[in-house]
């Protein structure tokens, strides 16, 4: 029987491993407040499902908070923390956003989160850290992405060098988190790698050459997860990244099926097979059950891991997650 790394590497190699791939991710809202906890819930979370590679779900504002945006904090596991306050609220606030190093408040802790498990998991268990690309993080530091744009229109140069400064301070933090035990980052676009957002070659302008640098920032021998969210996303541009592994909603009717991203990632793995808003969500767990083997038999022996399009909400039956798992053993 393969170790989980060893059935991962497999799945990359081209191989067909002992048994599919899969591993699922979400958020514990109520359980993300420091990094002790965060560890603890994700590592029960994985003794939980033994899934074969663990996506670490931070906070999804740490990678902002830093820079001064607040939140109060929420108690419910399946409620959102509630955004307080943004960082950047009209043109002139781009100029606060400098450098940052790895000892920040925010950002230590969740350098901490990451040796915690990784002190404590399986150590054939491969970490991915999520880490957002410096367009999305400046998207997250106004409270909408529609004042962005604005703001690019108005003097792009000006929020430019906001996004040079976030990806320094990210180059540096993804060594950390190397460093901190994760073998490779979980980068995702949120709703900005989309044609919804903007063009690609305006994209392929202000955004592409920064994820880069934090793709490469992560080594040579990072395994890194490229996520390219939303619907109309451009997966199709962005598929020369530097990732091994492939993430996106292949379920949405505007995104490339998993088939076509077969063609479209000829050498690289994918993640997915998983309708994690349609079908896990509403189906019984036999219909789920079914699902699975026909799915287990239609990427038999091809470079998938399944997965979710994205993070699925916790309000998703947890009988239906476990169909997902028990069918896959």
């Amino acid at each position: 029987m393969l170790s989980h790394r060893e059935r991962i590497l497999a799945v990359i190699a081209g191989e067909k491993p002992d048994r599919p791939a899969v591993s699922f991710w979400r958020h514990f809202y109520h359980r993300e407040a420091t990094a002790e906890e965060l560890a603890e819930v994700m590592l029960a979370y994985q003794k939980k499902f033994d899934w074969d590679f663990m996506k670490i779900n931070p906070r999804a504002s740490y990678h902002v908070e830093d820079w001064g945006n607040r939140l109060d904090w929420s108690k419910s596991e399946f409620s959102k923390h509630r955004k307080l306050k943004f960082a950047v609220e009209k043109l002139a606030d781009w100029e606060k956003i400098t450098p940052l190093p790895a000892t920040a408040p925010v950002l230590a802790e969740h350098l901490r989160a990451v040796g915690l498990i990784k002190k404590s998991a399986d150590k054939n268990l491969p970490l991915f850290m999520t880490v957002f690309t410096p367009l999305s993080i400046a998207g997250d530091l106004v409270p909408e992405g529609s004042l962005l744009l604005q703001h690019l229109e108005q003097d792009r140069a000006k929020v430019i060098t906001a996004v040079e400064n976030i990806t320094v301070t990210f180059e540096k933090y993804v060594a950390e988190l190397r460093n901190a035990g994760a073998d490779g980052i979980f980068l995702a676009t949120t709703e900005w790698a989309t044609s919804e957002a903007m063009s690609y070659p305006m994209y392929e302008t202000i955004a592409r050459p920064y994820d880069l640098r934090i793709l490469r920032a992560a080594g040579a021998d990072a395994l890194n997860i490229m996520h390219i969210c939303a619907a109309n996303n451009f997966l199709k541009q962005l598929a020369d990244y530097p990732a091994h592994l492939f993430n996106w909603d292949s379920s949405h009717p505007t995104n490339p099926t998993l088939d076509t991203g077969l063609e479209i990632l000829k050498g690289k793995a994918l993640i997915g097979g998983i309708d994690h808003t349609g079908w896990l969500r509403h189906a019984s767990p036999e219909e789920i059950k079914n699902e699975m083997t026909r799915q287990r038999d239609r990427y038999d022996g091809k470079p998938v891991i399944f997965g979710p399009g994205c993070t699925y909400e916790p309000t998703v039956p947890e009988e239906n997650i476990i169909a997902v798992r028990n069918e896959l053993d």
